[in-house]
């Protein structure tokens, strides 16, 4: 048996010995044997005297644009859209509130903020741009009905800059504490009606006071319309009051509506023409002044009007009996708004709506019957407009131009407003619109300021019998207007309004 010593055993194992190449790579050799990967030699660490000079070696190349080309670069569609959707993101961020000192653990706690949270009604915050809306009265406000936060407010003409562009659309975003408004439109002639396109989120149709149809669209980087409808004899060549979009997502128009008494409808592919045109006229005779108009319960063919000669009327754009159809009297002085009760949620109601009017007073109505329902008679001055509550049956809201915006509950009282707010400085209020949640209102007034106001859940959301509770004051109502009705016929003809007590002899 032969016995090897230890550096026999492992000689022929060994990866290297005397007689290898000094210039062999050894990581080659080791990589070979454990088939391990080749790790290269790590360079020495540099200094920052060597990356300054390194720096310094290095040449760059440093772009110089002209005069031409730099303006060309800033006048472009592409960095227009960049610099506008970068400046309303930044001035989002600087506008948003944070207290960096909040005590979650209650130390800062009082008893303001649980007043405030029982209040019915609690101002929210104000919209005004110094530039744009200033001494400007609001004529039409509007929610997005894709982009819940968004209102639309349009604006007349401001005397005071005759070199300012007289109509004016402002969109003012409610989700966001910046004081600026997210698009800004403007046109030549002032705004006196205005709307979101309900099936296209980009587009905002305005009405004129000179009879044109605008379309402002918020893809573009210009503030001017990109479509108008013409001033000729076709269409509209007087003041437009209303515009809306009726119909399906498939199968809808514009409407219109001016002080003449013509109703158009339009198609927003082309507004060269309408498709439609309508002159309103009572008994064939009497030409509806239009002020205002609004859809029967979202009914596409039947519309209210109210006129300048105190009157509503009911009408229909198709059938045999297209136009006007039904007047229901009973103001004094000319229509100022009307508005149309969202029926959804009951079928023993008739289709109901609200009138206001520069003779003080709001009536409410049935379209199945023209006499009056209800005349609320509180106010001191004239009233502008009323809306309906979305989600709640009986309450409404009214303004008027004392500064007053006043709550209506009829379930609660149906002779006085259950909330009643004055506005700082006593502007004339001329439009307001309740948010499609049911929990805000907004309110415009005659310098271009719009207020907005949150509502308390007791006042807010309806209960589950509001509904029965609402049919039972409609009826209650009605039968106050009948026994009024006669009580006044008898007075007119001289008989007593209470039969004489019998004698027995």
């Amino acid at each position: 048996m032969t016995h090897l010593e230890w550096d026999d055993e492992f000689s022929t194992m060994l990866p290297f010995d005397e007689s290898v190449n000094d210039t062999l790579d050894m990581s080659a050799v080791i990589n070979e044997i454990h088939k391990m990967p080749l790790v290269s030699p790590i360079a020495a660490t540099k200094t920052s005297a060597d990356i300054e000079r390194e720096n310094q070696n290095r040449t760059m190349k440093v772009i110089q644009l002209t005069e031409e080309e730099r303006d060309a670069i800033m006048r472009s569609d592409k960095f227009s859209r960049f610099f506008d959707r970068a400046s309303r993101l930044i001035e989002r961020a600087l506008d948003e509130p944070a207290d960096m000192f909040v005590d979650y653990s209650g130390g800062d706690h009082d008893d303001s903020g649980n007043t405030q949270r029982h209040q019915l009604v609690r101002f929210g915050r104000d919209f005004f741009d110094d530039r744009w809306s200033r001494r400007r009265l609001v004529t039409a406000l509007d929610w997005s009905p894709v982009f819940p936060e968004l209102l639309l407010g349009a604006y007349h003409a401001n005397d005071e800059a005759p070199h300012d562009p007289d109509g004016v659309c402002l969109v003012w975003n409610l989700k966001f504490q910046k004081t600026t408004p997210e698009y800004i439109f403007h046109c030549q002639s002032a705004v006196t009606s205005a709307t979101f396109a309900t099936y296209h989120p980009n587009l905002i149709i305005g009405g004129t006071y000179s009879g044109q149809i605008v379309l402002w669209d918020n893809r573009s980087t210009k503030r001017t319309p990109v479509q108008r409808t013409p001033l000729s004899a076709s269409a509209h060549t007087h003041p437009v009051h209303a515009v809306m979009i009726a119909g399906s997502l498939n199968a809808h128009n514009l409407l219109s509506i001016s002080s003449d008494g013509k109703l158009c409808t339009w198609s927003l592919d082309m507004l060269g023409q309408p498709q439609q045109a309508m002159e309103l006229t009572h008994r064939q005779a009497r030409t509806v002044a239009a002020t205002c108009m609004s859809f029967v319960d979202e009914n596409v063919n039947n519309f209210l009007v109210g006129s300048e000669d105190g009157r509503a009327y009911a009408g229909s754009r198709h059938g045999n009996q297209a136009g006007i159809s039904d007047a229901f009297e009973g103001h004094q002085a000319p229509i100022t708004s009307i508005s149309s009760h969202p029926l959804r949620d009951s079928v023993t109601l008739s289709p109901l709506f609200l009138t206001t009017s520069l003779d003080w007073s709001v009536k409410l109505w049935s379209v199945k019957e023209t006499r009056l329902i209800c005349s609320f008679e509180e106010a001191s001055d004239y009233v502008f407009d009323a809306h309906w509550s979305p989600i709640h049956p009986a309450l409404f809201a009214t303004v008027d131009c004392t500064g007053r915006l006043d709550l209506w509950n009829l379930n609660q009282n149906s002779e006085v407003p259950s909330v009643r707010t004055m506005i700082p400085g006593q502007p004339s209020l001329n439009k307001c619109r309740f948010h499609s949640s049911g929990s805000h209102i907004a309110v415009g007034d005659d310098n271009g300021r719009i207020h907005m106001f949150d509502l308390n859940e007791a006042m807010a959301i309806p209960h589950a019998d509001e509904w029965t509770l609402f049919s039972h004051t409609i009826s209650e109502l009605r039968q106050l207007a009948v026994e009024q009705r006669e009580n006044d016929t008898d007075a007119l003809f001289g008989q007593p309004t209470v039969p004489p007590i019998p004698v027995i002899h």
